[in-house]
């Protein structure tokens, strides 16, 4: 089983996407500053994932995410989430009032 995922930088706000095998080994490579992309950015949190059968489905997935529609459907995936840690509004609805007719 292979793993697609996006981490979150608690230091920066930044999102980081990679594919694995072992989830909860390269989640802690991230923490303890062992990749070299993101040592500096740590600590991370884990914020989506998904199982893939092999390595060949999992890094097509990953580069999808990683493309600007993939990004789009992440952003629209967790729109929740983020909206929650203050990374992306809500969508407001607009204020509407009834306007008096003239007589």
């Amino acid at each position: 089983m292979y793993y697609v995922y996006v981490i979150q930088s608690k230091k920066d706000g930044h999102f980081y996407t990679g594919f694995t095998s072992d989830l909860q080994n390269r989640f802690q490579e991230h923490n303890t500053g062992r990749v070299s992309s993101t040592k500096e950015r740590g600590p991370f949190e884990l914020i989506y994932y998904e199982a893939c059968l092999n390595q060949q489905d999992a890094l097509a997935r990953e580069k999808y995410l990683k493309s600007g529609m993939g990004k789009r459907y992440l952003r629209n995936r967790l729109k929740r989430f983020l909206s929650l840690t203050g990374q992306v509004e809500e969508p407001k609805v607009p204020y509407r009032t009834k306007m008096k007719r003239k007589s």
